[in-house]
C-alpha cells in the first residue's frame, strides 16, 4: 500500500519543479516502460496493478491498486503500470549531420510529436531554447510513445548555439524556397519557431536559409500549420533526396 506522502510525492511530479526537486519524472503504460530497459534512463522502481506482466526482477516493483494507480496517474484512462525514473544528465552538445531545434515550442503534444518524429527519421537530437516545454511533463513523455528515450534533448541559449554551430541554420518563411525543390545541405539545423509567434528575432537573424511548404488549395485560406504537422513534411522531403 503506497504510503500518503508517497502519493503526495508523485502527483506533484506533473509541475517542472517538482521533477527538479525530487529528480524524478513518471512513465506511464507497459509499452512504454518496457522501452526503458533499453535505454540510459534509471528506473527507481515500478508500481504496477498486475506485475507479473512486467517479469522484472532487477527493479523493484511494487503490487498497487487500481484505486491508488488513479490517484497517481496523469491519464484520464490510467494504464496498468507507472515507472519512477530518475532525470537523465544532459549530454554534452555535439552538431549532428540532421537536427531539429526549438525555439520556444510551449504544447506538450507538439514536442511530443516531433520527438517521434526525429525517432522515425533517425534524428538522434534536438536543440531547445531554454523556454521550450520540459520534455520530462508527463504530456510529453505519453505523446513520444517511448521515442524520448532515442532522441538526446538538449536546453540551451539558442543564440549562443546558433553563432557556434557548423551546421546550416535552415527556418521556415512563407516566402523561402520551394521544399519540393530544396537542395539539402550535407549538415543542417532544421528550426522551427513559436506555435503562435514563430521564430524570435534574434534565432531569424541567424537564419542562412529559409524553406517554405506551398500551398495547393484553391482557397489559400488557412493561414499555417501546425508546428508539428509542418516537421512532419519538411523531414519527409529532406529524406526523400
Amino acid at each position: 500500500m503506497l504510503t500518503a506522502h508517497t502519493i503526495k510525492v508523485l502527483q506533484s511530479l506533473d509541475k517542472k519543479k517538482f521533477r527538479q526537486k525530487y529528480n524524478l519524472f513518471l512513465v506511464e503504460g507497459n509499452k512504454i516502460i518496457c522501452e526503458l530497459f533499453n535505454s540510459n534512463f534509471k528506473v527507481k522502481e515500478i508500481l504496477s496493478t498486475d506485475p507479473q506482466k512486467l517479469d522484472r526482477t532487477d527493479i523493484p516493483v511494487t503490487h498497487i491498486s487500481e484505486n491508488e494507480l488513479k490517484k497517481i496517474s496523469f491519464l484520464k484512462t490510467p494504464k496498468d503500470s507507472v515507472a519512477v525514473c530518475y532525470l537523465a544528465q544532459e549530454q554534452k552538445t555535439e552538431d549532428k549531420e540532421i537536427q531539429l531545434v526549438l525555439d520556444g515550442i510551449q504544447d506538450p503534444g507538439n514536442l511530443g510529436t516531433i520527438i517521434r518524429l526525429a525517432d522515425w527519421f533517425g534524428i538522434e537530437q534536438i536543440i531547445c531554447s531554454e523556454d521550450t516545454v520540459d520534455f520530462y511533463n508527463p504530456k510529453v513523455i505519453q505523446a513520444t510513445m517511448g521515442s524520448f528515450t532515442r532522441v538526446n534533448i538538449v536546453y540551451t541559449n539558442l543564440v549562443e548555439y546558433l553563432s557556434q554551430t557548423e551546421n546550416v541554420n535552415i527556418g521556415t518563411d512563407m516566402d523561402g524556397e520551394n521544399i519540393y525543390t530544396f537542395e539539402r545541405p550535407e549538415k543542417i539545423n532544421l528550426i522551427l519557431g513559436n506555435e503562435g509567434n514563430g521564430m524570435r528575432p534574434e534565432t531569424e537573424e541567424l537564419l542562412q536559409k529559409s524553406i517554405c511548404i506551398p500551398r495547393f488549395g484553391k482557397s489559400r485560406s488557412t493561414e499555417s500549420l501546425n508546428v508539428s504537422m509542418a516537421a512532419g513534411i519538411i523531414l519527409g522531403q529532406l529524406f526523400s533526396k
